[in-house]
Order: C-alpha cells, then sequence, then structure tokens
C-alpha cells in the first residue's frame, strides 16, 4: 500500500498498516485549543444539513462576524438547532487529555515505524486565555467568546486550572516529555523560525515567530541522510562579521594556524529559516513544502530493497572531520565531536572536510530490484507531505479525517502521482 489516503481517524486507520512497513513520518498534528476543523459529530435537527455558517453571512447571534468560523463558537447548530457532539483531536478540555490522545496515536505511528525509522513533528505552543478572553481555544474566534463555561469548563481560552491567564500552556514541551516517556529517543528539537509570520496585537509581549519540530527515532541506529548547507561569506571589511566561516570549526583558526577558511559546507543546523505561505484552496493553516523537504531528504530513502526493505545508503568518502556518513553510528559521537573541536585538521595539515560522494550502496543481497521509501502522515490535511515525497521520487500514506481535505489533497497530488507512474514506467522498460 502507498501514494494512498486512508479516510478516517489517525488512531484506527493506524491499526490497518502492517507493522513495520513505514520508513518514516512527517507530519503537524492539530494544536490544542486553536482551531475547528470541522470533524464535528451532531445530534439531532436536520440530517442533510450541514452546520455551517457559509462565507459572508452573519450569524443571528454574532451580528459582528462574517467568517465560516463562527461556526467554531458554536455548540448548537443555529440553522437546523443540531447538538454538536465534539471528539476531535485538539479540543479536548484540558491539555493532559490532548497530550494523552496524541501519544496514544504515536504508540500507533510507532508500531508501523521500521527499526530504523524516524519521526518528525511539527508542533506549535497555546496561550492559556483565562476566563476574560483571549485566542484560544474551541469556545473563541476572532476575539469573541461565549460565557459558557459548564461546557469546558478547564479550556484553554476558558481557564487551565492552576494556571494563570495569559501564560504559555507548553503544549510541545508537554508532549516531547511524554514521548520520551513512552520509549522515544528525542534527537534534535528543531525550531522554525518564521520571518514573515503573523502580526500580533499585544504589546506585552514580544511577537512569536517561530515553531518546533521534534526530530524522534525508535532505535539508537536509524536511517539518516546528512544534510549540508552552505557556509555564508561575509563582508570582511565589517567588524565581527568576517568570522562566519572560520566559526563553523571552532578552534581551527587558533589551533591550527589558519588566517582563510575556503571550505562552503557545513552540517544542517536546527534553527530553519522558512517563510509561511498560503494555499489558496484550503481555509485552514498548511505549512510550507520547504518545511518538510529537508526531514524527508534525511530520513526516507530514495531506494528501499522491494523484498526486504532495506535501504540503500549514500557512500561518501572523506577526510578530516565528521561529514559524510549516511547510516549514522552514534557511537562515534565523543570522537568526531572531538575532531571537529580541534578544526578536523588531518595528519598532514591539508584542508579538513574534503568529500567525494560515490553514490548510493545497497545494504542487502537481494537482487530485487529498489522503490522509493515511505512517508506517513497520519494528519494529512491538504497533502503538502505527500507532494514532497512524491518530488523526492519517493512514496505516502496519508490518513485524513476530514472528507473535504482529502479532496484537496488528490486533486493537488494528481499530476504528481502521475508522472512518478510515468517515470517507473520508463525506468521499467529500460531495465532497471
Amino acid at each position: 500500500m502507498k501514494n494512498v489516503i486512508l479516510q478516517g481517524d489517525a488512531l484506527t486507520k493506524l491499526k490497518e498498516l502492517p507493522e513495520k512497513s513505514i520508513n518514516m513520518c512527517m507530519t503537524s498534528p492539530p494544536y490544542w485549543a486553536l482551531r475547528d476543523y470541522g470533524t464535528a459529530n451532531w445530534e439531532g435537527g436536520d440530517e442533510k444539513c450541514d452546520h455551517k455558517i457559509p462565507d459572508g453571512e452573519k450569524d443571528p447571534k454574532n451580528k459582528n462576524n462574517t467568517s465560516h468560523n463562527v461556526r467554531f463558537i458554536r455548540d448548537v447548530c443555529y440553522k437546523c438547532g443540531a447538538k454538536r457532539i465534539d471528539k476531535q483531536l485538539g479540543l479536548e478540555p484540558t491539555f493532559e487529555q490532548y497530550i494523552s490522545n496524541l501519544c496514544d496515536i504515536f504508540d500507533g505511528v510507532k508500531r508501523v515505524l521500521r527499526d530504523d525509522g524516524t519521526c518528525w513533528v511539527n508542533l506549535g505552543d497555546t496561550y492559556n486565555a483565562g476566563r476574560n478572553g483571549g485566542h484560544a481555544g474551541g469556545k473563541i474566534a476572532f476575539g469573541k467568546i461565549e460565557n459558557n463555561l459548564e461546557a469546558y469548563p478547564k479550556q484553554s481560552g476558558v481557564n487551565v486550572e492552576g494556571m494563570s491567564a495569559k501564560c504559555l500552556t507548553m503544549i510541545p514541551q508537554r508532549f516531547a516529555i511524554e514521548m520520551i516517556n513512552r520509549g522515544w529517543i528525542l534527537r534534535n528539537t528543531i525550531i522554525w523560525h518564521k520571518p514573515n509570520c503573523m502580526p500580533c496585537s499585544a504589546k506585552d509581549r514580544f511577537t512569536v515567530d517561530f515553531e518546533y519540530v521534534f526530530l524522534f527515532s525508535k532505535k539508537k541506529k536509524y536511517y539518516f541522510e546528512q544534510q549540508l548547507e552552505k557556509t555564508i561569506t561575509k563582508d570582511s571589511n565589517v567588524r565581527d562579521r568576517d568570522t562566519t566561516k572560520l566559526n563553523n570549526t571552532p578552534g581551527r583558526t587558533r589551533m591550527g594556524g589558519l588566517t582563510k577558511n575556503d571550505y562552503d559546507l557545513k552540517n544542517k543546523r536546527t534553527v530553519w529559516r522558512i517563510c509561511p505561505k498560503p494555499f489558496k484552496e484550503a481555509h485552514f493553516a498548511v505549512y510550507p513544502e520547504e518545511l518538510c523537504e529537508t526531514p524527508i531528504k534525511a530520513g526516507c530513502p530514495e531506494f528501499v530493497c522491494k523484498k526486504c526493505g532495506m535501504p540503500k545508503i549514500l557512500e561518501i568518502e572523506y577526510s578530516g572531520g565528521t561529514i559524510g556518513k549516511g547510516w549514522h553510528d552514534h557511537s562515534n559521537d565523543m570522537k568526531e565531536g572531538m575532531l571537529q573541536s580541534v578544526g578536523g585538521l588531518d595528519s598532514q595539515g591539508e584542508q579538513p572536510y574534503k568529500r567525494e560522494i560515490k553514490g548510493y550502496k545497497p545494504t542487502c543481497n537481494c537482487n530485487a530490484g529498489f522503490t522509493g521509501g515511505i512517508v506517513l502522515d497520519p494528519f494529512f490535511g491538504a497533502g503538502t507531505t505527500g507532494l514532497v515525497a512524491l518530488k523526492q521520487n519517493k512514496n505516502y500514506i496519508g490518513i485524513e479525517l476530514n472528507p473535504e481535505y482529502i479532496e484537496i489533497a488528490e486533486k493537488r497530488l494528481k499530476p504528481f502521482r502521475e508522472q512518478t507512474s510515468l517515470n517507473l514506467n520508463k525506468e521499467n522498460s529500460n531495465g532497471k
């Protein structure tokens, strides 16, 4: 099974996937208490009613709001009187329930992930708005709040028990800790810096312009193709701005006696400067393609054996330093770190980080041919993860609860999926 979208809730649909069949997971789950994704169940009223307020139509109980998002603050449909029975992820009355439900889903991800697989999760935080207002919570939209405290007695945006109003609820950190408690290995906390972030009206704090991306692995040894980034050369005429290259390896100038640094690559850092981009066909937030390009390059192999599933690994010849291993043996971390700290010079004092890519090397003897690895996204939304996977000659499996989003994703992915199939047929006809 590959290049398909499964319609349903993630916890249930994950049980349909074979154990240890997925190479990596890349996803962004619903954030807690910030958005209603329109997947609620309703009881009573007119079964033909969509329980939505059309764009531009005013809610008779809220004259100042004309957006379709007004429905997010309704427990009773204003058109047919149906009662909302909502169990969707992200609208739990307490963050403890949200973290537990979310990690239950990732328990399912862990079951279907190969032992050499990785899991990448983009997650943002939520402010506790308190009883008097704020932007968070299932009862709030555009600064409007219903005074129905009994419905969500502990909901962020109403009141988190034991926490002061306006306090960050620390959802990403609580999630990461619970994942570790459940046996995951947290390898990186990546900062997604958003230079063009949404403006903020608050005047008593700084504008938040970042979110988190966590990298988890199942085992200490896992598939990871190292990613490099260019070293930036800065104006040498400006004081304190001409040291970017030299600082790539601390102490290199001091201990190697060098005054010039002429290598251009360094191991990719954990602050990623990526601008969010709108997607006109979706009224909900979608993360940009660029955010999942690096994780999928690093975590999902382009070539996996059709018989045993073992990946090809990138074979790199290098000298002096730590760049180049596609399959990272972490037993050498300390030694490699020491090499980098003294400048990474080889025994002849030549330039470090000489790097030659030899190509991809099989790790099995099956001779059964190769196919692209599989990327799983259990919160598929508009299909950005699948789109990037296809562009990298890899495959995807998506899980999405909302059929409207599946329709958007299928329309978006169809031309790329057809092109991938066409390329595969050409390769088969050429005997590859």
